[in-house]
């Protein structure tokens, strides 16, 4: 009996020590990314993994809006516990003064505008390098398995977060990074007739993540965190089709 406990102590012990090495370990003097609500139980210790590269994905300019919108709300729980950020694009598309909404100061923000995609790539793979750094986005179509090892091989030194945004990728073809996300725009909703469009909301999609498991969720973001939507069931307003109490 003993010598069971002992081995199971082990085996959680060298878990832990994997799931540190793949990035799901919080940084020393990090904010908790409790913001994230109920996605942080897809990630194994339920903790958000940083150090690592996550992939987006975006079908359309719409979807890549919206999934603009989730990668702020991301950095937001990055860009406070040290350095800045580096978002790097050859048709950026982010209105600095909109980070605001989500807690972020535009300073903590460096735009890096290019015009081919290989030097995006290149800058990326550079910047992530940099420990100075609290997170790093680019902004690209095309990422083959060897380019993105090469980005993960980065950040496996420096610890620095990386986010590539793929937007409308001829293939989903496989890569190194930990996780693979889409994101989809959902229609706001005003409180009690108030005038606005509410709160920015989306569906979230975790297609696959490193021992983990993917999901798929409806949330929104309200006072600086994530907040799960509750799916209501549709009125009936045909008297006839209500049941009888």
């Amino acid at each position: 009996m003993l010598q069971a406990v002992v081995k199971n102590d082990i085996i959680t012990l060298l878990k832990n020590e994997v799931y540190a090495l793949q990035g799901f370990k919080k940084p020393l003097n990090a904010i908790s990314y409790n913001r994230l609500g109920p996605i942080e139980a897809a990630f194994p210790n339920n903790i958000f993994p940083t150090g690592v590269i996550h992939e987006l994905i975006s079908p359309s300019s719409t979807a890549a809006a919206a999934t603009n919108g989730f990668i702020t709300g991301l950095l937001s729980g990055l860009s406070f516990s040290k350095g800045t950020c580096l978002w790097i694009s050859n048709k950026r598309t982010v209105f600095p003064s909109s980070l605001k909404a989500f807690g972020i100061a535009p300073e903590r923000i460096v735009f890096v505008d290019l015009i081919r995609q290989k030097d995006v790539l290149w800058a990326m793979e550079e910047a992530l390098k940099c420990t100075a750094l609290s997170a790093v986005i680019g902004e690209l179509s095309e990422l083959n398995f060897i380019e993105s090892r090469r980005l993960q091989l980065a950040v496996e030194q420096s610890h620095v977060t990386g986010f590539i945004h793929r937007y409308s990728p001829k293939t989903e073809n496989v890569v190194a990074c930990v996780s693979r996300w889409k994101v989809k725009p959902l229609p706001g909703a005003v409180e009690n007739g108030m005038p606005g469009v509410g709160h920015p909301r989306w569906k979230v999609e975790l297609l696959k993540v490193r021992n983990g498991i993917p999901g798929s969720w409806n949330i929104e973001w309200v006072n600086k965190r994530f907040q799960y939507i509750e799916e209501q069931a549709p009125a009936i307003s045909d008297p006839s089709k209500r049941k009888a109490s």
